[in-house]
């Protein structure tokens, strides 16, 4: 591992599954994969705590935490980046934020084509040279034409669940500037503000 230093957290939380990463100093990944539709929240710091202990490592070996930033599951997105944020922020350690349909391109070695349903006759579509390397941006289309638009030289993934220890390594060497923890939805969130009924606030 090089380029830092310490150990490795990565959380994914983007799919209705709970998966945690340690990357240690030794270079080995040891991996917590729960199939895991609701109550993620609860369960994410119990789980991580279990996690450091088989190791006998805490919070203060941490070196950088990293975590999928979407497209995905809404409120697991915010549970996953709620968590990186805090521990980043009380360790004062980096955080890594990256794409999901990236994270999803890092278990093929060769070109690759990523087309996750989003429900709603769409896809969730981003085509790639090599793992992490994206010959286009992520976008939202009919689910017809991302089918059309795979190339049949490509590696289709259609399954939504990252391999962690896979994101562990990728996290410890991305840049911290570039992979910023901030979600990416693709697609607007459907909860939005209610502005029915809002009073305007007045102006001096």
């Amino acid at each position: 591992m090089s380029g830092t230093a310490g150990i490795v957290l990565a959380i994914d939380t983007a799919a209705p599954r709970l998966q945690l990463a340690l990357l240690l100093a030794d270079g080995t990944v040891d991996v917590w994969v729960e199939d895991m539709a609701t109550g993620q929240a609860e369960a994410l710091f119990g789980r991580l705590a279990e996690l450091l202990a088989r190791h006998g490592v805490g919070y203060p070996d941490l070196s950088r935490v990293v975590t999928t930033t979407g497209p995905g599951s809404f409120t697991g997105l915010r549970i996953g980046l709620s968590a990186a944020r805090g521990i980043g922020l009380a360790r004062n350690i980096p955080v890594i934020g990256v794409p999901s349909l990236l994270a999803l391109s890092l278990s093929v070695a060769g070109p690759s084509t990523v087309l996750l349903d989003a429900r709603r006759g769409e896809a969730y579509f981003q085509i790639f040279a090599a793992a992490g390397m994206a010959l286009t941006p992520p976008d939202l289309l009919p689910m017809a034409l991302a089918q059309a638009a795979t190339p049949p030289d490509t590696t289709l993934i259609s399954a939504p669940f990252v391999d962690i220890a896979l994101l562990a390594r990728y996290g410890a060497e991305a840049n911290p500037a570039t992979h910023l923890p901030e979600a990416s939805y693709v697609r607007d969130a459907d909860a939005k503000p209610q502005a029915a009924g809002r009073v305007e606030r007045m102006t001096s």
